[in-house]
């Protein structure tokens, strides 16, 4: 490929043995040993770093799961406090304005996974009901 002609460009001036003038000119870019350099690189850079990325993504959901978990106990704990009773089931910590909301469980991304414990009908804990395991071997079923 040959590459145009700039004005103001230096060439160079090669002149053959039967006396004319020819004009070459260095092409500036990148050969496509140095391109697949760069990209390997990249890859080599990328496949170091995002083991480390997912697995703080996983560590900060069982966080946020632990910490959710947390919360809705403590609720659940303050409303049977409160009232002498435990509540019916998660709506009712909402509707009594001890939840803003029904929380999310991280790991599965939704607020209908929950699993109450009942006793004598009453929600009297919570798990998650998330399969798997966390980063210390339990089951998310078991935090």
């Amino acid at each position: 490929m040959e590459c145009p002609f700039v004005p103001g460009e230096q060439a160079l001036f090669a002149i053959p043995t039967d006396g004319r003038v020819t004009h070459r000119r260095r092409c500036r870019g990148f050969t496509l040993i140095e391109i697949l350099v760069v990209l390997a690189v990249l890859a080599l850079l990328t496949s170091i770093v995002a083991p480390t990325y997912l697995g703080r993504m996983d560590a900060a959901k069982e966080l946020a799961l632990k910490q959710n978990l947390k919360t809705i106990r403590d609720s659940i704990d303050h409303f049977a406090a409160d009232r002498g009773r435990d509540p019916s089931d998660l709506q009712e910590l909402v509707t009594a304005h001890y939840l803003r909301e029904v929380p999310l469980d991280p790991v599965t991304d939704s607020t209908a996974t929950w699993v109450p414990v009942m006793q004598d009908g009453r929600m009297h804990d919570l798990h998650s009901g998330a399969t798997g395991q966390a980063s210390d071997g339990i089951s998310y079923a078991q935090l």
